[in-house]
């Protein structure tokens, strides 16, 4: 075959550290704006990217060009450092460790992309913890609790 073909559409969610409410309503919207932005310039397009106040969710098309570990520590360390330029209220603004990745299928991008966008409704009845433990859940994914809310 002569070309490559590639396109494999990912869900990133990861949260603050200790899941601290520390993205503010006056910040998100440029915060997921800037994310989305980091997405773009690694050639993984941006479909949405959206969270609450203590974590974060970026759906985009993984690039043939990068791994997706390379894409979640560039996402993490790029908007970390960003955060931080904007105002003392986030100068101990940092990501948690891991990241959880998800892969969606095509059908279900529009879906996926509306739940993100919704996710100020969602979190009013979910806590981040059951949203993403339903998240390993429906990937078949078993974790350690000990280790999965550093």
């Amino acid at each position: 075959m002569a070309y490559t073909f590639v396109r494999n559409a990912v869900q990133l969610v990861f949260s603050t550290k200790h899941r601290r409410p520390i993205i503010l309503d006056f910040i998100k919207n440029e915060l997921h704006n800037y994310l989305g932005g980091i997405c773009n310039q690694l050639d993984c397009q941006a479909i949405q990217v959206g969270g609450y106040s203590d974590h974060v969710h970026v759906l985009c098309l993984l690039s043939k060009k990068i791994a997706l570990m390379k894409l979640a520590q560039e996402l993490k360390s790029r908007s970390s450092g960003w955060m931080k330029t904007n105002g003392d209220v986030f100068q101990d603004f940092y990501w948690q460790e891991g990241y959880g990745a998800f892969s969606v299928h095509h059908s279900n991008l529009d879906n996926v992309s509306l739940y993100i966008s919704n996710q100020h409704i969602h979190h009013q009845s979910v806590s981040f913890q059951d949203e993403f433990r339903a998240f390993l859940i429906e990937h078949n994914i078993t974790a350690d609790e000990r280790y999965l809310w550093q």
